[in-house]
Order: structure tokens, then sequence, then C-alpha cells
């Protein structure tokens, strides 16, 4: 006998408050959350039949659109972090890794996804146990463990700048050594993670660096000095964007000033010849006000 209207219209509808609450966290829950949130087993084992839940593994569910690397931590019961969970988050990161970094509790058997890079260090922020994803500290404290300096700072001053993290904040916790450097060393003035990896690379010139400030009406990447400019252009310096930096290149040449223009291939993979054109100027004096 077919349930009458009223019953399937109750049926429908607390199937769609169990998918909106699995939908709240992120498309994988545990079960015990959905249960918490108080949707029945029978709620539940009828959405899995029916297909529109999958069971990821005993004691967690997930909706058949959820993220596949969300899906693949709950499966192995471990979360994401470090350089994985910092471009989730939209942190600039240099290089795009090959495989997820996870992280696991001491003494998990279940720590293995394919490709993935296991972090087992101890967390400075508590992990609970329904989470898929590190906190912005612990993904930090990760990155700085797991990544060379330089790379690792250009996560952090990105992390800083587009506000996913507090630097203050971050001096109150625990660090070790190489996450405290970084905080020491990390600003939020760079426009770009690339100009991130400019001025600890010209620091041994022994000049004043000065990040985005502000001659002609525009702000420069960085000065060198009293007069040398360094521009770092990224992808979006095309077109109209393009046409400007031209104009305001100009307008720095007739005020006094000396400009070297580079871009995102220059800094990243033909840094020598970047150093080699600041080294040649300064030789010049062209860093000095005149």
């Amino acid at each position: 006998m077919s349930p009458s209207p009223a019953v399937e219209r109750g049926i429908r509808s607390a199937q769609d408050a169990l998918l909106s609450t699995i939908a709240s966290h992120d498309g994988v829950a545990p079960v015990s959350a959905v249960r918490d949130a108080g949707h029945s087993r029978r709620t539940l084992e009828r959405a899995l039949a029916h297909g529109v839940l999958r069971r990821v593994r005993n004691g967690w569910v997930a909706l058949p659109s959820a993220d596949p690397l969300l899906v693949a931590a709950a499966h192995r019961g471990v979360v994401l972090t470090c350089v994985t969970q910092a471009r989730r988050l939209g942190i600039f990161v240099l290089r795009v890794p090959e495989g997820a970094h996870v992280a696991a509790r001491p003494h998990s058997g279940r720590a293995s996804m394919a490709a993935a890079r296991v972090h087992w260090a101890r967390p400075i922020v508590p992990r609970h146990p329904h989470l898929l994803v590190d906190s912005i500290e612990n993904t930090l404290v990760l990155v700085a463990i797991c990544l060379p300096y330089e790379e690792a700072l250009v996560v952090w001053e990105s992390a800083f700048r587009s506000g996913r993290a507090d630097p203050h904040a971050m001096a109150r916790y625990s660090l070790p050594p190489a996450a405290r450097r970084l905080l020491e060393d990390a600003g939020i003035f760079s426009d770009s993670g690339l100009e991130t990896l400019v001025v600890p690379r010209l620091r041994w010139l022994g000049l004043p660096l000065r990040r985005q400030i502000w001659i002609g009406g525009h702000r420069v990447d960085v000065l060198i000095a009293d007069r040398l400019v360094l521009q770092v252009d990224g992808g979006h310096h095309v077109g109209a964007q393009r046409e400007a930096d031209i104009a305001h290149d100009a307008e720095l040449a007739l005020m006094g000033y000396h400009v070297i223009r580079v871009g995102y291939a220059q800094v990243v993979h033909r840094w020598h010849e970047v150093q080699d054109l600041i080294m040649r100027s300064v030789a010049q004096g062209l860093h000095r006000a005149r």
C-alpha cells in the first residue's frame, strides 16, 4: 500500500532537512552530528537507500556532490592541512603540491591517502574529531615545517594580507622555531606572493627596502634606497593595467627614479637575472638621490 500524499510530503520534508544539515557540513558529515541535529535513523537509511546520500565509511555520510578531497579525508580519518588547506582558503601557494597534505592523530591506523603527505606533528590548536579541515593556525605551522623558508613565507604573508590569519594572534601561540621565524619576518605590505620573495633575497645589499609606498600617485612594489624602484608584475598586468604601469614608469623616470620591471618567470625561475640588474644599478649609483 502506497503512503498517503501527506506522508510522502513528510518524508520529502524530512529528507530535505537532512540533506540541508549535511550540506552545512560541506557535504560530508559524521552520523553522530546528523543524529544530534534531530534526524532519525530511518530518514538517514532511506536517503542512503535512494542514493541521495552515500556512506563514506562507518559513521560518516556524504552528498554525491561533495568535494572528493573531503570525502577521501573522511574515509581515511585524516584532516586536510598545510598547503592543501591553504589553497582551499584562497591563500597564495607558490608551487602546487602533487598530492594532498593531511594531518593524522598519533597512532592512527587509517592515515594513508593516495599520493598524500601525512603530517604527524602535534597541533597547536586541538582538532575536533568531526572536522575534516585544519585550523588556520595549525595549517600555517605545518607550512612552516614542511616548506622551504621562502615558499613558507609567501604562504604566511598571503594569509596575513588576506585576513585569514592575524599575526598578533599567532604570536600568542607556542610556535616551533620555523614558525616563530616566519612570524617575525612576515609582513602584510606585499601586494602579491612574488613581492614576498624579493625583500628577503635583497637584504644582503644592506640598503633600505620599502614595500608598497606611494610615489607619483601610485604604489610601487619595492623602493630600494632612495631612487631604485623594483616593480613585480603578476598575471593581471595586461591590457589597461599594463598601459597604466607604463605610464607610471614614465612618470617615475621624470621624477628621477630608475625603474626595473620584472615578471613571474624572472622572479621564480630566473632570479639571477633580476639580481644582476639590481646589482649593476646599485653599482652605477642609480639607487641614490642626485
